[in-house]
């Protein structure tokens, strides 16, 4: 340690002072809040439960604003979505038991998507953790079990001068590239008993860089530099770590065409000379994929959606950064860089040489020439309609939340995002109820522009609660439904496989009247005015809601043969 950093150590006289007379009247929670204030949390999600009272009682003792949502997986979703849209991990405050298991849908949707969602949940008292059989209201033999599969890492805590630290630790992986949701949990004795420890301040919890290996970069330069008919595929990973410019030199410096995976939307430009877009469920850019020599896969594992359901079989070379270890090689052999997309990317900017392709732009029209044509021979005018109508009504640089409904579907083939960390679906883990908490946690996260949410009306039952949220807070989230009377992929999917469907049809209420009963602006719409309903209610302040009736359709698949 030098000089200059052992002064930097040394607390200041107020400091001291602060710490020899911390103020009356704190607990275990305030050890919590005042961590996460510390770390730079400015607002939290969640929901109050019996074991959780210490941590909610300390928020009226802190300056963090609480978002509260009325069910714990939604409350998630919301973190999520607000961990995407600003890059800092989300608190997500929770009870034990039945509360914290509610959540696990959406901590799989963060992990999967890689979205950093601080979850801290308490726990039973002390005496009763070990795995007896105390009788404790929710108790469970080892509530951390439920999660260890699901989440980053996990965190315990039994005393409180454990609080901050853990705390911190689990910041930092839920930061660390790839980000993702991270699981703390205190138990009641201790969230509520006095604390004579000082005031938490400023806490280092500092993320890592995860950086690749040189001497695999230059072999990856070396490859792109020397391929005819380079090609890249940009997921996910190029998004959350804010990368799309370097992706976009990279792209141009080897005239790469580039295709981006549904959760890469928006992170090369839609009408780029060089963008395939996103149309990886087609067997035409399925094809296109395979005869080049040389794939650069960026911040994706090449999972079932990105790969067209794991019919591409590249033939040339495929070189795959990624900062999940467990994605690395686990669909194709390739040159495998252990790697944030940021610093990949840079790596090879600095290291490639540059290619002089003016066919690359001509290849890229054709395919999205052939694209066109496929979708056009399948009468499918409503659905594009219904999609060219939201896209035109919703603001440029509004992001949007969609659920698994099918104009999702859609949108992640079809869908001009207009630019990084816009639109954002539930593609990553697949469960309903995502589209309208998530927007909700965005607006939360940035109230100078409205946020669109899209479900279907079966996906919407899942989060109709949260109407009462919206309006609580005010946000500005306006929230279309097609409601076209059950499950319709599910409809579509079991019709195709089996000649008619089973369960998917569902009684609904009207959604109109039940958005007015709490207060929220409702209007019913159709695909000829809804482009007109979408752009007023977007443009007014505070939430509301547009019900389309409609039945849309999926176009045919490539990869069933």
């Amino acid at each position: 340690m030098t000089h200059d950093q052992d002064l930097e150590l040394r607390p200041t006289a107020a400091q001291t002072e602060a710490a020899l007379n911390p103020p009356p009247g704190r607990n275990g929670g305030d050890l919590v809040v005042e961590t996460l204030a510390g770390l730079g949390a400015t607002t939290v999600f969640g929901l109050p439960g019996q074991h959780a009272l210490g941590m909610f009682d300390a928020l009226r003792r802190s300056d963090l604003r609480y978002i509260g949502l009325r069910v714990e997986n939604n409350a998630g979703f919301a973190a999520d979505a607000y961990g995407r849209i600003t890059g800092e991990a989300a608190p997500l405050l929770l009870s034990t038991g039945p509360g914290a298991l509610t959540s696990l849908a959406a901590l799989q949707e963060a992990r999967a998507a890689s979205a950093p969602v601080l979850a801290i949940s308490s726990q039973i008292p002390t005496p009763g953790l070990g795995g007896g059989r105390h009788g404790y209201l929710h108790e469970l033999p080892d509530q951390s079990a439920s999660f260890r599969g699901v989440v980053k890492s996990v965190h315990t805590v039994r005393t409180q001068s454990q609080i901050p630290s853990a705390i911190a630790d689990a910041w930092k992986s839920a930061l660390t590239a790839p980000h993702g949701p991270v699981w703390v949990e205190i138990p009641q004795d201790v969230l509520l008993a006095p604390t004579l420890l000082p005031v938490v301040t400023a806490v280092d919890a500092t993320p890592e860089d995860v950086l690749p290996r040189p001497e695999l970069t230059a072999v990856a330069a070396d490859l792109l530099s020397r391929a005819a008919r380079p090609a890249i595929i940009a997921g996910g990973g190029v998004v959350r770590a804010d990368a799309s410019k370097k992706l976009r030199q990279l792209a141009e410096k080897l005239q790469a065409p580039v295709v981006t995976t549904p959760g890469g939307k928006g992170a090369f430009p839609w009408t780029h000379p060089l963008s395939l877009q996103s149309w990886l469920e087609d067997r035409h850019t399925t094809d296109f994929l395979e005869d080049v020599d040389v794939v650069l896969v960026v911040g994706s594992g090449l999972g079932e959606l990105s790969s067209n359901y794991h019919t591409f079989k590249p033939r040339g070379r495929v070189i795959q950064i990624e900062a999940d270890l467990g994605k690395l090689e686990s669909n194709h052999p390739a040159l495998g860089i252990h790697a944030d997309a940021w610093h990949g990317l840079q790596a090879l900017l600095e290291t490639v040489t540059e290619r002089a392709d003016t066919s690359a732009p001509l290849r890229v029209g054709e395919v999205l020439g052939k694209v066109r044509e496929r979708i056009a021979s399948q009468e499918l005018t409503l659905e594009q309609g219904v999609l060219e109508s939201v896209r035109r009504a919703l603001p440029p640089n509004s992001p949007s939340f969609w659920d698994m409904t099918i104009l999702a579907y859609w949108a992640w083939s079809a869908f001009d995002a207009k630019g990084p960390n816009h639109l954002h679906s539930a593609q990553g883990a697949g469960g309903l109820g995502y589209g309208f908490p998530a927007a909700l946690g965005a607006a939360a996260a940035d109230p100078t522009r409205p946020v669109l949410a899209v479900s279907g009306d079966g996906g919407a039952l899942y989060s109709i609660a949260e109407l009462a949220t919206a309006k609580q807070y005010d946000l500005d989230v306006t929230w279309l439904i097609v409601d076209d009377g059950g499950y319709g992929i599910l409809r579509e999917y079991m019709t195709d496989a089996f000649g008619e469907a089973t369960a998917t049809e569902l009684t609904r209420p009207d959604y109109v009247a039940l958005a007015e009963s709490f207060g929220v602006r409702g209007v019913r719409t159709t695909p000829e005015a809804l482009e007109a309903d979408l752009a007023k209610a977007l443009g007014e302040p505070g939430p509301s809601v547009v019900v389309l009736p409609a039945v849309l359709r999926m176009f045919a698949a490539t990869h069933l043969g």
